[in-house]
């Protein structure tokens, strides 16, 4: 087997960590979950989960990924715990899904940076998006981006993913700077801060049912977390690193650059008078696409808004690719090129129907998001807390000197206890609904 890689630096893993973090699930995904679930009250829970279940569960993908040096499925192996690599798969499979549909949506993006320079979707945004939205043409906008993603993980750890998103991650920052400048001018700003910051008192107590799955979901999901993404990067890490400082950095850069997006797309689309959350998986598309259309340099902005979309996307979009590739590597120690090529195939033909139909998109979103991301954190969860004897031990290793036994021992238990149950009752709630949900979703497919 060859000698496996490691990021060259500190910055570079916590730039990789964070291009995975930031990606559609902050800027396409999250908007219209704050449009679907009320606006702030949404926010609020979000942020919560954030900081109470996102912060504890990188760590504990980071204990498992950097002890065992190997991907999410063979890592259960090599820590001598066999039989819970089911789990791992969980994640792998968890990942493989939503690549398929996530590059869909990202040749979208790609489509719509192009068509801003032509104004091609400033007539009738919503004629436009439904055009592109599935297709052959959809394929093959597809394609290009399974392709563009995997000639970045043939260049390796180091060479290829590192490289990237030290661009990719700081250009995104940048141009959500100068967008959220120029969304403050627009005479809707006031009324969308005001939506996106200011909940209303009993709207979480009212809708409590929705709002718990579908922002764990989403805190789950924009943390690239219970798809094996962070064990993957972790496995590439020195044993010198801090991973509590560098988790606090991931979490808080990601969740950082979500709230920009809303304080983006808000006022927005508060500014023609749009519905948020009416759009669905389109509202970036036809809600955003409809305002910028009636905006001052309508064309530039379009370009610079879907350009930082496109790259947030990429940077996203090579990590789950790389949880993939890394199982073919260490699993069957074929070459990187070779086990890239096998799944870029396969993720291809995996979302020919999301692109051929948008109903089959939203039922793969829905069952990533609302089942098989808590369900493989639960267990991730329930095997560092209670089974791995070494999980105290490679979090204290693992955390800044001086922190003595106290902060790794709180972790533990919290993992044990109120992450455990958090999750667990989150699963329960989202299972309680989802068949009737997916029932009504299935009824919607029309594939051509």
């Amino acid at each position: 087997m060859p000698q496996r890689e490691q990021w060259a630096t500190r910055i570079g893993f916590i730039l990789a960590a964070v291009g995975s973090a930031v990606g559609l699930g902050n800027i396409w995904r999250f908007p219209f979950q704050v449009g679907q679930e009320g606006g702030a009250a949404f926010l609020v829970v979000y942020l919560l989960f954030v900081l109470v279940i996102g912060l504890p569960a990188i760590l504990v993908e980071f204990v498992i990924g950097r002890r065992a040096e190997r991907n999410p499925i063979t890592a259960f192996e090599r820590l001598g715990y066999g039989p819970w690599k089911v789990v791992g798969a969980i994640g792998v499979m968890t990942g493989f899904v939503i690549l398929s549909f996530y590059t869909v949506v990202a040749g979208w993006v790609t489509r719509y940076f192009f068509a801003s320079f032509t104004g091609s979707y400033f007539a009738d945004p919503e004629a436009y998006f439904l055009g592109i939205a599935s297709g052959l043409d959809t394929v093959a906008f597809h394609l290009l981006f399974v392709l563009l993603t995997a000639a970045i993980i043939i260049g390796g750890v180091q060479r290829g993913i590192e490289l990237a998103v030290k661009v990719m991650v700081p250009a995104i920052i940048v141009l959500f700077l100068l967008l959220i400048a120029y969304a403050f001018t627009l005479e809707g700003a006031a009324q969308g801060y005001a939506y996106y910051l200011s909940p209303e008192p009993g709207a979480i107590a009212e809708n409590w049912r929705s709002i718990l799955p579908a922002a764990a979901g989403q805190a789950l999901f924009t943390l690239s977390l219970g798809m094996g993404v962070m064990i993957t990067y972790a496995s590439y890490l020195g044993e010198d690193r801090n991973m509590g400082g560098d988790s606090a950095w991931i979490v808080a850069l990601d969740t950082g650059i979500a709230i920009m997006a809303g304080l983006i797309i808000f006022p927005v689309l508060f500014t023609i008078g749009a519905e948020p959350g009416e759009g669905g998986a389109g509202e970036l598309f036809i809600g955003v696409g409809g305002a910028i259309a009636n905006l001052p340099f309508n064309q530039v902005v379009g370009a610079l808004f879907f350009g930082t979309v496109a790259i947030a996307a990429l940077s996203s979009a090579i990590s789950i690719m790389e949880v993939i590739v890394s199982y073919l590597i260490d699993g069957f120690e074929m070459e990187r090129t070779s086990a890239t090529g096998i799944v870029a195939a396969a993720i291809f033909l995996l979302g020919v129907p999301t692109a051929l139909d948008l109903a089959v998109l939203e039922i793969y979103d829905t069952i990533t998001a609302e089942l098989l991301l808590p369900l493989g954190m639960f267990f991730l969860v329930l095997f560092t807390g209670w089974f791995y004897d070494e999980a105290l031990d490679e979090i204290s290793r693992g955390t800044a000197r001086g922190a003595g036994g106290t902060l790794p021992t709180f972790w533990l238990w919290h993992v044990r206890t109120i992450l455990l149950v958090l999750i667990g009752i989150i699963l329960v709630v989202s299972i309680q609904g989802l068949p009737g949900t997916l029932v009504e979703m299935a009824g919607q497919v029309e594939l051509v």
